[in-house]
């Protein structure tokens, strides 16, 4: 679950980066269903405005190269902000990893990831 000061604007980035509609309960919280997993948009329920986690990712993986730089040319299209390196494969202490990280409209950090057989 994420937090939105607009929950309208973070619904279009949302629908274009899954290219499906999300689903609106009657609190007006929008899930999407991914791989098994379900991730959340919503206004912040204290009634304070939404602010991104200092150094917070959310992570979501994809069966290839060409499938997480679909995901990040959507995000960008619907608005999102490019950060970090370019996509591609990075080694770490993970092993070899392809990513591609970009911010959400309300500045929420996400991460496409493929992580090929090792």
């Amino acid at each position: 679950m994420v937090g939105s000061n607009d929950p309208e604007r973070s619904r279009k980035f949302y629908d274009a980066l899954f290219e499906k509609e999300g689903r609106t309960d009657d609190k007006g919280r929008t899930a999407y269903g991914r791989k098994g997993s379900v991730f959340m948009i919503s206004k912040p329920i204290d009634g304070q405005p939404a602010t991104h986690s200092n150094g917070g990712t959310i992570g979501f993986a994809f069966d290839s190269p060409e499938e997480v730089d679909a995901w990040h040319q959507r995000g960008l299209a619907a608005g999102g902000t490019a950060i970090e390196d370019p996509p591609g494969y990075r080694e770490n202490a993970f092993g070899k990893l392809y990513l591609a990280y970009l911010r959400d409209p309300d500045g929420n950090k996400l991460c496409g990831l493929y992580r090929p057989e090792q």
